[in-house]
């Protein structure tokens, strides 16, 4: 599906700072971003509480709207707008439930040891990926590291290795196939 005529205005009025652009931008997609937030964090095994949908959201609508639209601009208009944005809102969804500030299905919350506990698993897990990476060319044991470890985005990882952006996923993807392949 191509960018509708409806959202190309909308996005046009976005990013030149139109009255009432940015409440219409959000009035028009805020039901995607809230179901995709939400899925999202079922699909992570986290409970889609009231409280961690909206900050989900917040995040989502935040990045949005950092760097004077930088993610708007950055849409090069071959698709449609709500399938570029559930793109992003997943990625910033799963970004932010990775980084452990929601708790994990059953509202459970965990204590101080519980947190110790997990950062000695991390630590562990680290050393894991470490021994992981020693199976991949140099390469792409720099790129999951970057994206992995580091937790570099993919523009970030593609400044850094001079690699065309669309090509961090795949190399990502190829990494992790022959990772499972050797297990």
């Amino acid at each position: 599906m191509s960018l509708s005529e409806i959202d190309r205005r909308l996005l046009d009025q976005c990013l030149a700072g139109a009255p009432r652009a940015w409440e219409d931008f959000v009035d028009r997609f805020l039901g995607l971003v809230v179901h995709v937030a939400t899925h999202t964090a079922e699909a992570r095994g986290k409970t889609p509480q009231t409280d961690t949908v909206e900050d989900l959201v917040s995040e989502v609508f935040s990045v949005v709207i950092a760097n004077d639209f930088a993610v708007l601009r950055r849409f090069q208009r071959n698709c449609s707008l709500a399938t570029y944005l559930c793109v992003i809102a997943r990625r910033v969804a799963v970004r932010c439930l990775m980084a452990d500030h929601f708790p994990a299905a059953g509202g459970e919350q965990l204590d101080t040891q519980g947190r110790e506990d997990r950062e000695i698993n991390r630590l562990e897990d680290v050393e894991e990926v470490n021994r992981l990476l020693l199976r991949l060319d140099p390469d792409e044991a720099r790129v999951v590291r970057m994206y992995h470890l580091e937790g570099m985005t993919y523009r970030q990882i593609s400044e850094a290795v001079g690699m065309n952006e669309n090509s961090i996923g795949p190399v990502l993807t190829r990494a992790r196939a022959k990772l499972r392949l050797e297990e």
